[in-house]
């Protein structure tokens, strides 16, 4: 294997060179257990950890490696590595952390196209697809819509799924599946192209996991299924973690997600919701909610049945999850600063009292 068949590109190796990086091994991140990670290089995998230098001089959660990232290491052990850097990311898919308010949970790094797996049965839900969408779009990662289980519902009641997602969603691919019959699965291959980054997206029990060991050809993850009393998915994959196909193409599966929390999301709404954001230009107030004011041209389109009135719901309460991310993100920073100049207070009055 060579760094290329894992995606290195050559943008990265002049990075490398400019900051003095050279003498280090160049790895991959696919897969992190409690700030442990496996890191795979062109001739080897490495149990990887961080120098202590680097933890004491990270920000924040998301300066740390994620799955996907590519990362300069030095080997210390057989099979063992220190990670001394994380290269420059291309994109970040992430999300709001859940129950933590003004912070965001990285899901992949350096993801060129997303797999937005839905199930046609129980899980089928386009509020959620535009979900997924506005965290593709705000990372600037290609996104595909895959239907999955097709083998349960008749070729007619899949049309008409078809056709209600492409009414709301403009140009994104939507591909039917079924991981039991293994329809649609040859096809999926032939679009993954070699060297290029995968992820796959999806609440619990959709079965990306299956996806992924159909893909691949043999079992790299466990799979489960729905559970008939809850008609939950169970969760079976409880990391992340990032497989090169036979294909050429790399995947990386990730955990089902119930919560789907959108962050600093405002390019990524404008691009999900085009059809809204443009009507807004011709609203009478510039600081228009969309929602009673006069003269609201969104409001008119959507009484007209221009905009799809779920749509247009879920759009709202995007944008209203949005600015508070964007507020309780600001408040964060402040209390931040303020810790930050009452501890330097604290130590300029503590020396001052030595003397």
């Amino acid at each position: 294997m060579t760094l290329e068949d894992l995606g290195y590109p050559v943008e990265l190796e002049r990075y490398r060179k400019d900051k003095g990086l050279a003498s280090f091994g160049v790895g991959r991140v696919i897969s992190e257990h409690k700030e442990r990670y496996l890191v795979r290089t062109a001739d080897n995998e490495y149990d990887a950890e961080i120098i202590g230098n680097f933890r004491f001089s990270a920000k924040q959660r998301a300066d740390f490696p994620a799955v996907g990232d590519w990362v300069a290491i030095a080997e210390y052990d057989e099979n063992k590595a220190l990670i001394h850097a994380v290269f420059p990311r291309k994109t970040i898919i992430e999300r709001q952390t859940i129950g933590k308010q003004g912070e965001k949970q990285i899901i992949a790094t350096n993801i060129d196209f997303a797999f937005i797996v839905q199930a046609v049965d129980r899980d089928f839900n386009i509020n959620r697809m535009e979900r997924y969408l506005t965290i593709c779009n705000t990372s600037g990662v290609e996104p595909l819509i895959i239907l999955n289980k097709t083998d349960l519902i008749p070729e007619h009641e899949l049309t008409r799924l078809i056709a209600t997602i492409q009414s709301r969603i403009k140009q994104v691919p939507v591909m039917a599946i079924s991981n039991e019959t293994l329809a649609g699965i040859d096809q999926l291959k032939t679009q993954m192209l070699k060297g290029k980054t995968y992820c796959l997206l999806g609440s619990s029990g959709v079965g990306k996991s299956t996806l992924l060991n159909n893909l691949s050809g043999r079992e790299l993850m466990k799979t489960n299924s729905v559970s008939d009393s809850t008609h939950k998915g169970r969760h079976v994959t409880t990391h992340r973690e990032l497989f090169v196909l036979t294909c050429g193409g790399i995947l990386i599966d990730t955990p089902g997600m119930r919560e789907v929390g959108v962050a600093d999301a405002a390019t990524g709404l404008e691009m999900t919701f085009k059809a809204i954001v443009r009507l807004a230009r011709d609203c009478k107030f510039k600081d228009c909610a969309h929602t009673t004011e006069i003269g609201c041209a969104v409001v008119a389109a959507v009484e007209n049945g221009e905009i799809d009135q779920s749509s247009y719901e879920n759009y709202l309460k995007m944008e209203r999850e949005r600015e508070h991310f964007e507020s309780t993100t600001a408040e964060k920073r402040m209390k931040d600063k303020e810790f930050g100049k009452r501890i330097k207070n604290f130590k300029k009055d503590r020396k001052s009292n030595k003397y």
